[in-house]
């Protein structure tokens, strides 16, 4: 499905937190840093300590849910939540999970009613060029006009809903940018501080950078049908061997339409990526080096090494962008659920269930 705003975002985060992603973890950040060291146990100090039982939701849901300075939020609204949450997460709520979830989306909502009362009383208005802008960019993910229309409906949202959903969203992040920017911006000092205090987040391993041609042989292929592609696969190398472009020829001959299209080109990988074969000759090869022909279960390879790294420490102006972006992000999720705890204490909130 595809992954669109037809809910605001603070209800899509939940949708998000339901399928299993708990926020940046250790190992998230090492992958947002070009770093991915494999999985490594917790240790004692990293093992969260167990969350009070969420109080029990009755089975039957009343008409009113829960006021927000008077304003009501309706059985209507919370289903209509509840239903894109459970589409985006490709099931319904698992039993033992319905008193959590069903509380955390009423949490949610409740701030979202809290942040459109916020935006509405700065008189936070966003221009219909950009809604237009928005909703356009939402109905091109999907195949035909036909088919976003059938996703609307879907969800049992009319198009004028949908598009006042898509105000409000940037209305509410427009105010939220506005607030909060200062307090975000992480600092050179910041990206430093975190750079030197996280050693271990920013040690990569051998790697190489490879592209390959790929003969292709059908599995349980007869014995004629691997020599015909053995011997496409020979002459290929004969004209490389003889001057011929490796990237022209990957994209006319090679048969990995993953990597035929951008001229054979596998970019980094590390040890045990690769099936061995390929894996063991790719790391021996020299930069510039061409291999002759390699058999694997896919068919017949030929590997141009284009660049080897060694075991390493990714240098601070390497990844200094990745770090200043974990970093506001960070500050953005802090200082966003800050402001909200402000509404809440200024802010009178009833709870109905």
């Amino acid at each position: 499905m595809s992954r669109l705003r037809l809910v605001p975002a603070l209800v899509l985060a939940l949708a998000v937190g339901f399928a299993g992603c708990k926020g940046a973890s250790p190992k998230e950040a090492e992958q947002a840093f070009g770093v991915d060291k494999g999985n490594q146990p917790a240790t004692a100090s990293e093992t969260p300590a167990a969350p009070e039982p969420p109080k029990a939701v009755p089975a039957q849901l009343p008409d009113v849910l829960a006021r927000v300075n008077g304003d009501a939020i309706s059985k209507a609204d919370f289903e209509r939540a509840l239903k894109a949450i459970e589409q985006r997460a490709g099931g319904p709520i698992p039993a033992e999970r319905r008193d959590e979830v069903y509380r955390q989306l009423l949490e949610q909502l409740v701030g979202l009613r809290l942040l459109t009362q916020e935006v509405k009383a700065r008189n936070v208005t966003v221009p219909d060029g950009d809604v237009d802008k928005r909703v356009a960019e939402v109905s091109k993910q999907f195949a035909s006009e036909e088919v976003f229309k059938q996703m609307l409906a879907a969800q049992q949202i009319s198009y004028d809903k949908f598009r006042a959903d898509q105000r409000q969203d940037l209305a509410i992040n427009k105010m939220l940018s506005d607030a909060l920017e200062s307090k975000v911006k992480a600092t050179t000092e910041q990206v430093d501080d975190f750079y030197k205090k996280n050693p271990e987040r920013f040690k990569q391993g051998e790697r190489v950078r490879a592209s390959h041609i790929l003969v292709a042989v059908p599995q349980n292929a007869d014995a004629a049908t691997k020599e015909k592609a053995r011997a496409k696969a020979e002459g290929l190398l004969k004209k490389i061997k003889a001057g011929e472009d490796f990237a022209a020829l990957a994209k006319q001959n090679s048969e990995d339409p993953g990597s035929a299209v951008q001229g054979g080109d596998l970019g980094f990988f590390t040890p045990g990526q690769m099936v061995p074969q390929f894996n063991d000759v790719a790391f021996k090869l020299a930069p510039g080096a061409v291999s002759d022909l390699v058999e694997t279960q896919f068919g017949f390879h030929i590997i141009k090494v284009v660049d080897k790294q060694t075991a390493r420490t990714i240098p601070l102006d390497e990844v200094r962008p990745q770090v200043q972006q974990f970093l506001e992000t960070q500050n953005r999720q802090r200082e966003t659920t800050a402001f909200l705890a402000g509404l809440k204490a200024k802010g009178k909130i009833e709870i109905l269930i």
